[in-house]
């Protein structure tokens, strides 16, 4: 985990990502939407490494990849570096993507089959027309022993390496370009848990190396705690909590947090028999049809009447540490 300094290299506000359904095939209707991503803020610090965690079809892989506009929002703003990357288009867009990159869940789906790993690597660099196809050559090689593989591994394709090899390859893929930021989009959730240090480790090396700054995103509570300076929890499309790493863990303050902490497993086993489990009971409501009032509400064992008739504010109760729950106090 680096040290993060407090000057801000993104934030985003109000940020809202609903995906249209539609009916009809020659004239289509759009009959509802999506939800994706329903209004959230935050900062990512420079240097830092910002977790993103939640259940799975909350939001986090539509949060990455509409802050680095893969995605285009539906309203919001996302400022890097003092520039909205939401007003910008065709070229000015595609060079602000230099400094922003992502690295994939899947790494077999996310390397092309077709193409050498040095093609893969070196794809940026002649999309960009930013080296000579002999800059191109010497950077994927250093780039390839930079992430621990040899550097004659170039001529090789994808089908030839192992997942944890082939992660690297894309870890080195979003470095070639030299970015300041990174969406690491569960990079280590389809790999075997031996491997996953490994990746993790050297993503933390590089951070310390080239100041990177990360939004680490995924279900892993446990790792996301290493690897993290801050933490933010996300339930159904909104931001329910975020905190400093430690405090988040030692003092969650919004239910859904405290119940996921209940459901990762401790060292020790006597501490682990004598601790509450919160049982959530009850589906994750649609994202098409997301419940009123807070999003959370029909799985709280907190709930009372006010939490379906308005959404909480997403608040700041102590310093640092922000908190969407109307009855957050309790817990303090």
């Amino acid at each position: 985990m680096a040290e993060a300094n407090h000057q801000v290299l993104l934030r985003v506000e109000n940020l809202v990502k609903h995906f249209p359904i539609t009916q009809g095939i020659i004239v289509q209707k759009q009959v509802g939407a999506v939800r994706a991503v329903d209004g959230i803020s935050f900062d990512v610090h420079q240097g830092e490494t910002l977790g993103l965690v939640g259940e799975s079809g909350c939001g986090k892989s539509t949060t990455g990849r509409t802050i680095l506009q893969l995605f285009r929002p539906t309203s919001g703003s996302v400022n890097f570096n003092g520039v909205d990357l939401v007003k910008l288009k065709g070229e000015d867009l595609r060079k602000m993507r230099r400094k922003m990159q992502m690295i994939f869940q899947d790494p077999y789906a996310s390397l092309n089959p077709r193409m050498t790993v040095g093609e893969i690597i070196g794809e940026p660099l002649t999309v960009h027309k930013v080296a000579s196809q002999k800059e191109i050559n010497d950077r994927v090689a250093s780039l390839l022993e930079l992430v621990g593989l040899n550097s004659a591994f170039s001529t090789r394709y994808p089908h030839e390496f192992s997942g944890g090899q082939r992660q690297r390859i894309g870890v080195a893929r979003a470095l070639a370009l030299q970015p300041s930021f990174i969406v690491c989009d569960e990079p280590i959730s389809a790999l075997d848990v031996s491997i996953q240090a490994q990746v993790v480790n050297l993503l933390e090396d590089l951070q310390k190396q080239f100041n990177l700054t990360y939004l680490f995103i995924a279900h892993d509570l446990s790792m996301v705690r290493h690897i993290s300076n801050r933490i933010a929890v996300m339930y159904l499309g909104v931001i329910v909590e975020l905190a400093d790493r430690d405090e988040l863990y030692l003092k969650p303050l919004h239910p859904y947090t405290q119940a996921l902490l209940s459901a990762v497993p401790i060292p020790d086993p006597s501490a682990d028999a004598k601790r509450p489990r919160i049982i959530l009971t009850g589906d994750v409501p649609s994202p098409v049809n997301p419940p009123s009032g807070c999003r959370f509400r029909t799985r709280c064992p907190i709930a009372e009447e006010v939490c379906s008739q308005s959404r909480p504010e997403f608040r700041e109760l102590r310093p640092g540490h922000f908190v969407a729950c109307f009855f957050a106090e309790r817990f303090l």
